[in-house]
């Protein structure tokens, strides 16, 4: 199971919670990684916790003050992004660029989308993975997969019937073991969250509760 803990840019101390993931990491089988804000990558790879950027623009090298290169988050540590946040929307060609880019930097990538006919395009655009995340539930501390696991169900034969080779992961609401186990028994390979950990007065002890049942 991949838990993929998004920083956004929440009050939290980025280097403090990537310390978390690495020593969670190392007690269990599940694979955790962490995004931070794009100016902390290079202080939260340096913890030794798997870092990812929360996006990349479909650019090349030149003239483009302000966005964010793939190259850039890759030499600063990443080793993976996100794409297509639904706090970061992209048109679909875009997103096809990003994809693009971050394959360029030898980055792996996470498209998010918000429903299953969603999915099923961003899996035709050859990510390693995509991200059903039904924007009312983020943040609401309801997980999609009690809210309406329809959704995960019908998200995984959508991007199965584009391409098997990308994987499903299960975001908004995620907080508990439970709700890592529910995703993964409705056919998720991993799971998205942000504010359970970003937000919780002792990571450690939050993330350790959402590996617990792996």
């Amino acid at each position: 199971m991949f838990v993929l803990v998004n920083l956004k840019t929440y009050p939290c101390d980025p280097v403090a919670v990537a310390e978390a993931v690495r020593d969670v990491n190392e007690t269990t089988d599940a694979r955790l990684a962490v995004a931070p804000p794009t100016a902390h990558i290079e202080r939260v790879a340096e913890t030794g916790a798997e870092t990812w950027a929360q996006h990349v623009d479909p650019i090349e090298h030149g003239s483009n003050t302000g966005h964010t290169l793939a190259e850039h988050v890759a030499d600063a540590g990443a080793v993976g992004t996100l794409i297509n946040h639904s706090e970061q929307r992209l048109k679909l060609a875009d997103i096809d660029g990003a994809v693009q880019a971050a394959k360029r930097a030898e980055l792996e990538t996470v498209v998010c989308a918000n429903n299953p006919a969603q999915i099923g395009a961003a899996a035709a655009l050859g990510p390693d993975a995509v991200a059903v995340e039904p924007p009312e539930l983020i943040g609401t501390g309801t997980p999609v997969s009690q809210a309406d696991p329809d959704v995960v169900e019908d998200a995984v034969d959508a991007a199965a019937s584009v391409d098997a080779d990308v994987s499903v992961l299960c975001g908004a609401g995620i907080s508990t073991g439970d709700d890592v186990v529910a995703a993964g028994d409705l056919g998720s390979e991993g799971v998205l969250l942000a504010s359970g950990v970003a937000k919780a007065d002792d990571p450690t002890a939050a993330l350790k509760d959402l590996v617990a049942p792996l």
